[in-house]
C-alpha cells in the first residue's frame, strides 16, 4: 500500500511536534513537512504535494479557514482536516464550508485522527485492535 503524504500546519510548534512524532509511527503515513501559518501552508502544499493537510483553524494572519479555501481553489485534490481547540461551532462549520473533510478537537488523540487521515487519503481505514 502506498503511503499518504501529510502536511502538518499549526502555529504552536509543540502541537506540530507531538502530532509529527505520533503520526510518524504509522508506516502508511509520510509526514512530508510542517508549516506555522496559513500563508506558509499554501506555499508548502505547492512545494511538497501532500495528499492530506492537517491544519489548525485559528492562526495569526491567514487563519486555517482562509488557507483551506485557497488550497482547495488551487489544489482541489488535496484533502484538509481541520484542528480546533474549541470543538464544534462557527469555526468548525466555516472550516467545512472552506473545503475541509473533517474537523477534530485538539484534545483527541492522534490515534483517533489516523482513520480520518486514511479515509481522506483514499485508503480504507484499517481495523484497529
Amino acid at each position: 500500500m502506498a503511503t499518504i503524504r501529510v502536511l502538518l500546519v499549526d502555529d504552536d510548534s509543540m502541537v506540530r511536534q507531538i502530532l509529527s512524532r505520533m503520526l510518524a509511527s504509522y508506516p502508511d503515513l509520510d509526514i512530508v513537512g510542517q508549516a506555522s501559518t496559513g500563508e506558509e501552508a499554501v506555499s508548502r502544499v505547492e512545494e511538497l504535494s501532500p495528499q492530506v493537510v492537517i491544519m489548525d483553524i485559528r492562526m495569526p494572519k491567514m487563519d486555517g479557514i482562509a488557507a483551506a479555501r485557497e488550497i482547495k481553489q488551487r489544489y482541489p485534490q488535496v484533502q484538509i482536516i481541520g484542528l480546533s481547540e474549541y470543538g464544534d461551532g462557527y469555526n468548525a462549520d466555516a472550516m467545512l464550508k472552506a473545503g475541509a473533510v473533517a474537523v477534530f478537537h485538539k484534545s483527541k488523540s492522534p490515534e483517533e485522527l489516523y482513520p480520518a487521515i486514511m479515509k481522506a487519503g483514499g485508503h480504507d481505514s484499517p481495523v484497529l485492535a
